[in-house]
């Protein structure tokens, strides 16, 4: 399954597509609203979500929800680091999500294993160096700039191309700036600078991501353009809270497709879902019928 799914240096090796469980430490998160924000609510959480079957645990301090302002330096830090210092001390695999290498640098000494950047590093010049020389694996994913006006980005006349053609422009940058390959994740960004359309095409068409040559990581829990499916269109969407069974089956869909991994705000759902997509897998390769 490594092969097709592709092996991430520096981090357990599935036979399966994992669960990336979501820890907000934020106050004002589009899918859970501030239900994490104290250090040890999150920390609870984080413990909770690894054993209902997350195989990683995502901590970020600042939301990225369209028309978001940024959270200072300071602050981030001060919601993120115990957060990461506790979970890893319970033996939970963490990632960190942030878009700020200061951030990062300090969350890796707290023992983070990854940095999950949604700018891919541009946000901060100094993520790139930051990363390689830490040696740990990156999540590169598609950004085309911060959420308080990335509403207005989404224009494209083919979307998975523009979508490729920036992410391997960005996977290109990283790898000179000293960042392993072998250590590079990406993600097409669901929900970032794109709308339900966008997306919809992104899921459908995710095999030509992995054409890349990089894991991929697909992270559609609880996003808008699953509210606009199950609204029809019309109406008022459902709650995010209320999307989790819409998040597992594009989890089933994206462990089909050889995604590498999932992240979800709901682990149980989703840790079925991938686990029976992998039954499936197995099936076609034994050419079992019953």
């Amino acid at each position: 399954m490594s092969t097709l799914r592709g092996r991430v240096a520096g981090l357990p090796e599935w036979d399966r597509c994992a669960v990336m469980g979501v820890v907000n430490v934020t106050p004002d998160s589009f899918s859970d609203g501030g239900r994490w924000f104290d250090t040890a609510a999150a920390v609870k959480r984080g413990l909770g979500l690894a054993a209902e079957g997350a195989d990683l645990v995502d901590v970020g301090g600042e939301s990225t929800r369209p028309g978001a302002s940024r959270v200072d330096e300071d602050e981030e830090l001060r919601r993120v680091i115990p957060v990461v210092r506790d979970l890893s001390a319970e033996g939970v695999v963490v990632s960190v999500d942030t878009m700020r290498a200061s951030v990062a640098e300090q969350a890796v000494a707290a023992g983070a294993v990854l940095v999950n950047d949604v700018s891919g590093g541009l946000a901060d010049p100094a993520m790139v160096p930051v990363v390689a020389a830490a040696g740990v694996p990156f999540v590169v994913m598609h950004w085309r700039g911060f959420s308080a006006d990335m509403n207005s980005r989404a224009v494209y006349r083919d979307v998975v191309g523009e979508v490729l053609a920036e992410l391997r422009e960005r996977l290109d940058a990283v790898v000179a700036g000293g960042v392993a390959s072998e250590r590079v994740v990406i993600d097409p960004g669901l929900g970032f600078a794109k709308n339900a359309e966008h997306d919809l095409a992104l899921v459908a068409r995710l095999r030509e991501l992995r054409g890349l040559g990089r894991p991929l990581l697909v992270a559609a829990s609880r996003k808008r353009f699953l509210g606009q499916v199950l609204s029809g269109g019309e109406g008022s969407p459902p709650p995010a809270r209320e999307r989790d069974a819409a998040t597992a089956a594009v989890s089933a869909i994206a462990a089909r497709e050889g995604a590498w991994a999932v992240r979800v705000h709901e682990v149980r759902a989703t840790a079925d879902a991938v686990r029976v997509a992998r039954a499936v897998e197995g099936a076609e390769r034994t050419g079992a019928t019953g």
